[in-house]
């Protein structure tokens, strides 16, 4: 995914000739659609989208999955990488590059993840709900069901590692900040309020499940 047509060309011909199979998109929701469709193994994006700015699509797609994301990119500002890498790219190449580098780079992303990485599925069901983690909505059957960003920021890192415990302080970081890691009140008044708004029971959870004294889980 890049808005340099040129490089984009080569970077099919040699990721193909590489035994790759390339798909391109030419701005970023073209990208979350086809990361969605198609789940690579591999994501390579351009900072610089016409619709969208480079560490939301990263952002969108770290919502459900950890592919490997390496960005390829003529801003060289610190802050723009940090922002990136912040977001969940793996890696971070500026733009003039080697082609050899851009390969050996793009290799070891692949290697580093092959046997962890299980791409998800961005939709998930919960009873009667519908959890997109493409599209960023909920819907109840077909009407949608409003969210604060706070809630979904909750519901979506639980969907992210639905089944798993995800603990209180990671929710917190993830959620709110590294600042925020010991503020579990938080957690629990907006857990509160996602139970009213998901649960057919809230008082009996069925999906949004507490560990006591350690953090919380989704069971889809």
């Amino acid at each position: 995914m890049d808005d340099d047509d040129a490089i984009a060309r080569a970077l099919r011909i040699n990721l193909t000739v590489q035994g790759y199979l390339v798909t391109l998109a030419a701005d970023g929701a073209t990208a979350l659609r086809a990361a969605a469709e198609w789940h690579p193994d591999v994501v390579v994006l351009d900072l610089g989208l016409p619709d969208l700015d480079g560490a939301e699509v990263i952002a969108g797609i770290r919502g459900w999955s950890p592919v490997p994301i390496l960005v390829l990119s003529a801003r060289t500002d610190s802050g723009e990488k940090v922002a990136a890498l912040d977001a969940g790219a793996d890696d971070y190449v500026t733009k003039p590059f080697g082609m050899d580098e851009l390969l050996a780079r793009l290799r070891a992303a692949v290697r580093r993840a092959a046997g962890t990485a299980v791409p998800g599925d961005p939709v998930v069901r919960l009873g009667e709900l519908t959890v997109d983690l493409a599209a960023k909505r909920v819907l109840r059957g077909t009407e949608s069901v409003h969210l604060t960003p706070t809630e979904w920021g909750i519901l979506e890192t639980l969907a992210e590692h639905r089944g798993v415990l995800v603990g209180q302080r990671e929710l917190l970081r993830r959620v709110w900040g590294p600042q925020y890691e010991d503020n579990t009140n938080y957690l629990r008044v907006y857990v509160a309020q996602l139970r009213r708004k998901l649960e057919p029971d809230p008082a009996r959870p069925r999906y949004l499940i507490t560990e006591p004294g350690m953090g919380y889980r989704l069971d889809a």
